[in-house]
Protein backbone atom coordinates (compact mmCIF):
# COMPACT_ATOMS: atom_id res chain seq x y z
CA UNK A 1 0.00 0.00 0.00
CA UNK A 2 1.49 3.29 -1.02
CA UNK A 3 1.87 6.19 1.61
CA UNK A 4 0.71 9.83 0.97
CA UNK A 5 3.79 12.36 1.62
CA UNK A 6 3.68 14.18 4.98
CA UNK A 7 3.10 18.09 4.97
CA UNK A 8 5.00 19.93 2.47
CA UNK A 9 6.32 16.83 0.55
CA UNK A 10 3.55 16.56 -1.56
CA UNK A 11 3.30 20.67 -2.63
CA UNK A 12 7.02 21.64 -3.83
CA UNK A 13 5.98 24.73 -4.22
CA UNK A 14 4.28 26.01 -1.07
CA UNK A 15 0.57 25.45 -2.64
CA UNK A 16 -1.75 22.43 -3.42
CA UNK A 17 -1.75 22.43 -7.51
CA UNK A 18 -4.65 20.16 -7.23
CA UNK A 19 -6.85 22.54 -5.21
CA UNK A 20 -6.72 25.05 -8.10
CA UNK A 21 -8.60 22.68 -10.28
CA UNK A 22 -12.20 23.73 -11.37
CA UNK A 23 -14.90 20.83 -10.07
CA UNK A 24 -16.40 20.92 -13.60
CA UNK A 25 -19.17 18.24 -14.30
CA UNK A 26 -17.37 17.52 -17.74
CA UNK A 27 -15.39 19.10 -20.33
CA UNK A 28 -16.67 21.94 -21.94
CA UNK A 29 -16.00 19.95 -25.69
CA UNK A 30 -17.64 17.10 -24.49
CA UNK A 31 -20.66 18.88 -23.13
CA UNK A 32 -21.08 21.22 -26.80
CA UNK A 33 -20.75 17.16 -28.88
CA UNK A 34 -23.58 15.95 -26.58
CA UNK A 35 -25.89 18.93 -26.98
CA UNK A 36 -25.22 18.66 -30.74
CA UNK A 37 -25.74 15.18 -31.11
CA UNK A 38 -28.63 15.28 -28.85
CA UNK A 39 -30.13 17.94 -31.04
CA UNK A 40 -29.18 16.09 -34.51
CA UNK A 41 -31.00 12.63 -33.03
CA UNK A 42 -34.42 14.77 -31.83
CA UNK A 43 -33.95 16.51 -35.36
CA UNK A 44 -33.86 12.84 -37.38
CA UNK A 45 -36.49 11.47 -35.36
CA UNK A 46 -39.05 14.30 -35.01
CA UNK A 47 -37.56 17.02 -37.67
CA UNK A 48 -38.41 20.92 -37.07
CA UNK A 49 -37.24 23.78 -39.07
CA UNK A 50 -37.57 27.39 -38.17
CA UNK A 51 -35.77 29.38 -40.81
CA UNK A 52 -37.46 30.22 -44.45
CA UNK A 53 -35.31 28.23 -47.19
CA UNK A 54 -32.66 29.49 -48.71
CA UNK A 55 -31.76 31.62 -44.86
CA UNK A 56 -29.88 28.74 -43.65
CA UNK A 57 -26.50 28.75 -45.13
CA UNK A 58 -25.97 32.13 -45.06
CA UNK A 59 -27.05 33.11 -41.61
CA UNK A 60 -25.57 30.10 -40.34
CA UNK A 61 -22.44 31.23 -41.88
CA UNK A 62 -22.08 34.74 -40.26
CA UNK A 63 -23.07 33.14 -36.70
CA UNK A 64 -20.06 30.71 -37.24
CA UNK A 65 -17.75 33.07 -38.24
CA UNK A 66 -18.67 35.12 -35.32
CA UNK A 67 -18.45 32.55 -33.11
CA UNK A 68 -14.84 30.94 -34.70
CA UNK A 69 -13.26 34.77 -34.44
CA UNK A 70 -14.84 35.53 -30.88
CA UNK A 71 -12.96 32.12 -29.96
CA UNK A 72 -9.90 32.57 -31.78
CA UNK A 73 -9.41 35.95 -30.14
CA UNK A 74 -9.98 34.95 -26.92
CA UNK A 75 -7.51 31.85 -27.09
CA UNK A 76 -5.20 34.98 -28.43
CA UNK A 77 -5.45 36.67 -25.12
CA UNK A 78 -5.00 34.08 -22.98
CA UNK A 79 -2.07 33.09 -24.85
CA UNK A 80 -0.90 36.82 -24.84
CA UNK A 81 -0.79 36.37 -20.38
CA UNK A 82 0.93 32.66 -20.47
CA UNK A 83 -2.50 30.95 -18.80
CA UNK A 84 -3.39 27.36 -19.88
CA UNK A 85 -6.50 27.06 -22.20
CA UNK A 86 -6.93 23.59 -20.73
CA UNK A 87 -9.75 23.90 -17.53
CA UNK A 88 -8.01 20.97 -16.10
CA UNK A 89 -4.95 22.93 -15.55
CA UNK A 90 -4.47 25.77 -12.96
CA UNK A 91 -4.89 29.79 -13.96
CA UNK A 92 -1.68 31.21 -14.41
CA UNK A 93 -2.97 34.82 -14.74
CA UNK A 94 -6.46 36.50 -16.25
CA UNK A 95 -6.80 37.93 -18.88
CA UNK A 96 -9.11 41.31 -18.87
CA UNK A 97 -8.22 42.95 -22.28
CA UNK A 98 -9.37 42.61 -25.39
CA UNK A 99 -12.49 40.13 -26.00
CA UNK A 100 -12.06 39.80 -21.82
CA UNK A 101 -12.96 42.75 -21.10
CA UNK A 102 -16.26 42.20 -22.77
CA UNK A 103 -17.05 39.37 -21.20
CA UNK A 104 -15.68 36.59 -18.66
CA UNK A 105 -16.13 33.45 -20.99
CA UNK A 106 -15.82 34.63 -24.31
CA UNK A 107 -14.69 31.34 -25.25
CA UNK A 108 -18.20 29.81 -24.13
CA UNK A 109 -20.24 31.96 -25.83
CA UNK A 110 -18.48 31.19 -28.91
CA UNK A 111 -18.91 27.64 -28.55
CA UNK A 112 -22.61 28.61 -27.81
CA UNK A 113 -22.65 30.66 -30.94
CA UNK A 114 -21.21 28.04 -32.96
CA UNK A 115 -24.31 26.02 -31.35
CA UNK A 116 -27.02 27.91 -32.89
CA UNK A 117 -24.80 28.40 -36.49
CA UNK A 118 -24.40 24.87 -36.77
CA UNK A 119 -28.58 24.64 -35.90
CA UNK A 120 -29.09 27.76 -39.06
CA UNK A 121 -27.12 26.10 -41.55
CA UNK A 122 -29.16 22.12 -40.94
CA UNK A 123 -32.06 24.16 -40.31
CA UNK A 124 -33.22 22.44 -37.26
CA UNK A 125 -35.28 23.76 -34.25
CA UNK A 126 -33.92 21.19 -31.83
CA UNK A 127 -30.49 22.24 -31.88
CA UNK A 128 -31.00 25.96 -31.90
CA UNK A 129 -33.29 25.35 -28.72
CA UNK A 130 -30.51 22.98 -27.08
CA UNK A 131 -28.58 26.25 -27.50
CA UNK A 132 -30.19 27.57 -24.58
CA UNK A 133 -29.38 24.24 -22.74
CA UNK A 134 -25.93 24.76 -23.66
CA UNK A 135 -25.92 28.13 -21.80
CA UNK A 136 -27.24 27.27 -19.05
CA UNK A 137 -25.41 23.89 -18.62
CA UNK A 138 -21.73 25.67 -19.30
CA UNK A 139 -23.27 27.94 -16.45
CA UNK A 140 -23.98 25.60 -13.54
CA UNK A 141 -21.68 22.86 -14.55
CA UNK A 142 -18.51 24.93 -15.73
CA UNK A 143 -18.55 28.40 -14.99
CA UNK A 144 -19.82 28.60 -11.05
CA UNK A 145 -17.28 25.62 -10.42
CA UNK A 146 -14.54 27.35 -11.85
CA UNK A 147 -15.58 30.24 -10.09
CA UNK A 148 -15.72 28.85 -7.28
Amino acid sequence: MRKEPAGDAKKPWGFDPAADRANVIASPTMIFAGVLVLGFGLDMIWPASFLPEGWGLPLGLVVIFTAVNIKLFAAREMVRVKTHLDIRKPANDIATSGVYSVSRNPLYIGMILLNIGIGCIVNSSWIFLLSAVLAVTLQKGVVEPEEA
